[in-house]
């Protein structure tokens, strides 16, 4: 027994002409919006001024896409991040300290004990190392 899978399911059906129901929609409502504007502002060149965004969004709506989505989930994630709780938690994921030793010194059970110098022991000598060689410079390399 053989069955229809369907195809081509994340393109939408065409219903308006070249529109589909959504896209024929947001411009619906933009056009009413922009009749009802101009209809009850008395000034109309206010009320022109305020359909020209109206239109643009519509037309934004229905045909924009951004990163290959609908501009309506651009519109819809903004409004959830900026009218959306804010609240960040950090948790500190505890690490595990990677092992340095190599599998050789392991198996011995002897370790290397290397002290530690200081910041200031360091500087200390730095210093002296380059008074050193600044006061006797290697004289070798003068005698022939």
């Amino acid at each position: 027994m053989q069955f229809q899978v369907p195809q081509f399911i994340e393109v939408e059906d065409k219903i308006f002409g070249r529109l589909t129901l959504k896209q024929f929609l947001y411009l619906a409502g933009g056009l009413g919006a922009s009749v009802a504007l101009y209809l009850y502002i008395p000034i109309k060149i206010i009320a022109i001024i305020l359909i020209i965004p109206v239109v643009a969004f519509a037309i934004s709506l229905a045909f924009l896409k951004i990163n290959k989505k609908p501009f309506i989930d651009v519109v819809q994630a903004s409004f959830y991040y900026f009218f959306g709780d804010k609240l960040y938690l950090w948790r500190k994921v505890e690490k595990k300290p990677i092992s340095q030793i190599s599998e050789e010194t392991q198996g011995v059970g002897t370790s290397v004990n290397v002290p530690r110098i200081s910041d200031s022991k360091l500087k200390d000598l730095t210093w002296s190392l380059n008074i050193k060689e600044n006061i006797a410079p290697l004289s070798t390399r003068n005698e022939k």
